[in-house]
């Protein structure tokens, strides 16, 4: 089963759940606001993105950066538990694999629709 992690009304998560959804592809969405992830989440996206899944280009990165900058590797990601808005989203994965940070058709159309 696939899970797709963010925000509900995050532009970039609407239109990856838009393609799932054409394509018949279910998925079990987990809400940050509803379900915070956790420190394991962070760590496993960290693995597989080679750095956090910081989305630097949102509002409540640009609101944070200064603070969030300063503070070590593991504040950090107690931080991003506590202001998932900052998390580069939407996240898909298969099984606790990571698929695809953010949302590009052609790359969701290769690592679901090759199956």
């Amino acid at each position: 089963m696939y899970q797709l992690f963010g925000i509900p009304n995050c532009d970039t998560v609407k239109k990856a759940r838009t393609f799932l959804e054409k394509q018949n592809i279910h998925v079990n969405f987990i809400d940050f606001k509803k379900q915070p992830p956790t420190k394991t989440d962070i760590k496993r996206w960290q693995s597989s993105l080679g750095d956090l899944p910081v989305n630097t280009n949102g509002q409540t990165y640009k609101k944070h950066k200064d603070h969030y900058e300063q503070l070590n590797p593991a504040d950090k990601i107690s931080f991003l538990c506590e202001n998932s808005s900052m998390i580069k989203r939407p996240i898909l994965e298969e099984e606790g694999q990571v698929l695809a940070f953010g949302f590009d058709e052609q790359q969701y159309k290769t690592v679901l629709l090759k199956k």
